[in-house]
């Protein structure tokens, strides 16, 4: 007897309610026994480990187990069902020519336990030994190059099927469309849909679900109405997949007739469907229909808490955050490290340092679990908020760090200033080997800015195109504002020009913005009337790039048409920054009384900065009267600013009044108020 066996055989009444006591008497003792009994005992009655290894026992004293393989695939389906898969494949061994019956329990079994790789191994043994594929071989052998992503396998099993007259209906059917989605093959899923002869929900669940991965968003609509029109009444994970689709394009007028559907098919209880679409309509900005969904709840999980909450962070909503997570501690709902994330985000937004570190030391002190994403949630937490020693602390501490951890550390250090030790982190991340995405060559192209590091930067882009990202807007953006401020306006231009992606206002303002940089007025005007013509909105930065532009290209009049269209043109209030931008336009072509007199008419009080920019406009045209008067005014504001003495200064030296010039000095000595010094950087033999 195999050693796994030296087991006591307990009476079976202790474990079979639903065998007679004369049945089991006839399988253990008749010559040729009724095996029945211990067939409905797998089937049917619960196991534990005791009663499959007792009743494994008596099969062996009937001498049964090697005449009937569809028991033994029982007895083997019981013990993987166990997770004792050592156990069942020594079953499995036992048996010198296994039939497809019994491969296939084995098969099931690796699958269950997520031995994905044994599983094939095992099929590609059935192959070898010419044993006949059936629907459930193939229907096995899918799920498992499924999750391996073994496209390649999977289609031989695909033509295999097709070929035995197996693909059409609705059990392998379902299988073969999950893994032509999940591989990305969504073309063939379709044609393979159109072809199937039977499709129940599920099927059309996994095709709608691929169109929705893919971004085929409109393809996924329409069929959802094929699904009506041919009566498939969908089902929660129907509309659940339809739901986050509206919320990941913000589509709320489609969300909207979805949550009406999920009304009429009567899902209106069902806990998942519902926070699913408070999720959406989160997303969509329509906070109330998600507060108002969440208040209606039959019942609520952790998880619809999480997503309220979340909703809330997302839309900037620091007080209905905290009274929501207020009512979920005094509900005794309890609170998980999700909970956390959003809150911790709330931090992040509102550079809340000190409420990070009591949500940080709540952490340690509830004993969550600092998993991955969580880890990672502090670590931007810290660098957002300009701790970068407790960033650094926690990033060391992450074990597994993945691409999002390693670019949370490498976009604080970008943001915070410290571009060269973000780089010397790229590289060390590419020395353990960790795949980047999109975000971390963006804060890179950032760090080369910062630097006018132009060869770093340019070999950034050649990675963005060798990985196919270059076309994205995102990455656009930034790599024209870095080739603008390495003042390589032609390269700049070229990524514009050549983009292959639709054009959005901030890539339009950037390259704006550029030309401005350049003195090139005329072309950022030119880039503006093209922004028109596609019917893009602009925004504030759109005429505060332009105003910039024509102040630095002396288009004093286009400045000024500009300014007065706004509000006419595009309903668009001017702001202190436009102000300072039209006063800098004013001052620089020598319009001084002018920009006094707009400064006057204000509708609000104009900043120290608006202020400064025409006493630098006096300084530049030698207006000592007015200069003096704007300086009196600024120091009214700012006493200890030493730019406004150093101006005043220097318009006294440009008139050759040096006693006033040494007045103003002895100012600043008497109240100890220095100049700060600045410092430049630029890299040569390029």
């Amino acid at each position: 007897m195999p050693p796994f066996l030296h087991f006591p055989c307990f009476p079976l009444k202790r474990f079979i309610s639903h065998t007679s006591k004369s049945s089991l008497q006839n399988a253990l003792f008749n010559p040729q026994p009724n095996l029945q009994p211990f067939l409905s005992f797998l089937q049917e009655c619960p196991h534990n480990i005791l009663s499959v290894k007792s009743i494994h026992a008596q099969i062996i004293i009937t001498n049964g187990i090697y005449g009937d393989q569809f028991l033994v695939a029982k007895l083997v389906a019981a013990y993987s069902g166990l997770g004792c898969l050592e156990t069942a494949r020594k079953v499995f061994d036992e048996i010198p020519q296994p039939k497809t019956v019994l491969c296939n329990a084995m098969v099931n079994g690796y699958l269950q336990n997520e031995h994905f790789n044994d599983c094939i191994e095992l099929l590609e043994m059935m192959s070898r030994c010419h044993l006949e594929f059936d629907s459930y071989t193939c229907n096995f052998a899918l799920k498992a190059c499924t999750f391996l992503l073994d496209y390649e396998m999977g289609m031989e099993v695909i033509r295999l099927a097709v070929c035995k007259g197996l693909a059409r209906g609705r059990f392998l059917g379902s299988s073969i469309l999950n893994f032509l989605v999940k591989t990305g093959d969504i073309m063939c899923a379709q044609y393979f849909f159109h072809q199937m002869d039977e499709k129940d929900v599920v099927c059309w669940n996994v095709m709608i679900g691929g169109f929705m991965q893919e971004g085929l968003f409109r393809e996924g609509y329409n069929l959802f109405f094929d699904m009506l029109y041919n009566k498939i009444e969908p089902s929660a994970v129907t509309m659940i997949s339809l739901i986050q689709s509206c919320g990941e394009t913000r589509n709320l007028k489609f969300g909207k007739c979805m949550h009406s559907f999920v009304l009429g098919f009567g899902m209106s209880s069902d806990t998942r469907v519902l926070t699913t679409l408070i999720d959406m309509y989160c997303k969509s900005g329509d906070v109330e229909s998600a507060r108002w969904i969440f208040d209606n709840m039959p019942s609520r999980n952790l998880v619809s808490w999480n997503v309220m909450i979340s909703g809330y962070v997302q839309n900037g909503l620091l007080v209905e955050t905290l009274r929501l997570f207020q009512k979920l501690i005094m509900d005794d709902v309890g609170f998980d490290s999700g909970t956390v994330v959003s809150l911790i985000q709330l931090c992040s937004r509102t550079a809340d340092l000190d409420g990070g570190k009591i949500l940080h030391g709540c952490i340690y002190r509830r004993g969550l679990d600092l998993n991955l994403v969580l880890s990672t949630a502090i670590v931007d937490l810290y660098a957002k908020c300009g701790s970068l020693a407790y960033a650094s602390s926690v990033f060391e501490r992450i074990k597994n760090k993945n691409v999002i951890s390693w670019t949370a550390m490498l976009v604080g250090l970008a943001q915070n200033g410290h571009a060269r030790d973000a780089l010397k982190l790229f590289d060390q991340m590419q020395n353990e080997r960790v795949t980047f995405n999109v975000l971390t060559l963006v804060s890179l192209v950032y760090c080369c800015t910062l630097l006018r590091l132009l060869r770093e930067g340019r070999s950034v882009h050649a990675t963005l195109t060798r990985f196919h990202f270059a076309s994205e807007v995102v990455v656009m953006t930034a790599l024209i504002d870095m080739y603008a401020k390495c003042s390589k306006i032609n390269s700049a231009e070229m990524v514009f020009k050549y983009g292959l992606t639709p054009k959005d206002v901030i890539l339009y303002n950037s390259m704006i913005s550029g030309y401005g940089m350049h003195g090139l007025g005329h072309k950022a005007l030119c880039v503006y009337h093209r922004m028109n013509r596609e019917g893009l909105q602009p925004n504030e930065s759109t005429f505060v790039s332009l105003l910039s532009a024509c102040s630095h290209s002396g288009l004093v009049e286009e400045g000024i048409a500009l300014f007065q269209n706004m509000v006419k043109d595009h309903n668009t209030t001017p702001t202190d920054k436009l102000y300072a931008c039209i006063v800098d336009l004013l001052s620089r072509a020598g319009r001084l009384q002018q920009a006094e007199e707009l400064i006057n008419q204000m509708p609000f009080t104009p900043t120290s900065g608006i202020l400064e920019t025409l006493l630098n406009g006096c300084l530049l045209h030698k207006d000592i009267e007015l200069g003096v008067k704007l300086a009196d005014r600024l120091l009214s504001l700012e006493s200890r600013n030493p730019s406004i003495y150093i101006t005043l200064s220097n318009i006294y030296a440009k008139a050759s009044r040096w006693d006033s010039v040494k007045h103003v000095r002895g100012l600043m000595m008497e109240q100890e108020i220095k100049k700060i010094p600045g410092c430049s950087s630029i890299e040569v033999n390029i």
